[in-house]
């Protein structure tokens, strides 16, 4: 296969699946642990809404989110990519740090939870998946 072709192929599919797990861990935390009493998740105001009721626990499974989503979608990147390995992962890893400031932006959170999941959420979990891969 055309290396380019493989490399665009790698950052699609690093891509899509990463968010897919992203989705699904999202998807199932509430299930886990519960919203606070009384506050709606499923809509943007409804989440401005709960955010100062939510206590540490809750910031919990959208760090798991945002942290394995990187990881396995870089994963995916290095393992398919055709060459420069690390590099389509750390790419995979920069597109979910823009997608983590963006979340932050609409929707603000705690200093420490915006500081865990930026500074440790994103870019190291994205080079952890590329060397897996790699090994």
């Amino acid at each position: 296969m055309n290396p380019i072709v493989k490399n665009i192929l790698a950052v699609v599919l690093g891509l899509s699946i990463g968010g897919a797990v992203n989705m699904v861990i999202i998807m199932i935390s509430s299930s886990i642990i519960p919203p606070p009493d009384g506050t709606d998740l499923t809509t943007m105001e409804g989440l401005l809404a709960a955010m100062p009721l939510m206590e540490p626990k809750h910031f919990l499974f959208p760090f798991l989110a945002h942290a394995l989503g990187a990881l396995v979608g870089a994963f995916i990147a290095a393992k398919i990519a055709a060459n420069a390995k690390i590099t389509f992962a750390m790419v995979i890893g920069v597109c979910f740090l823009i997608g983590g400031i963006l979340n932050i932006v609409m929707l603000p959170s705690p200093l420490w939870y915006t500081l865990v999941d930026l500074v440790l959420g994103y870019l190291p979990m994205a080079y952890l998946g590329g060397k897996l891969a790699t090994k």
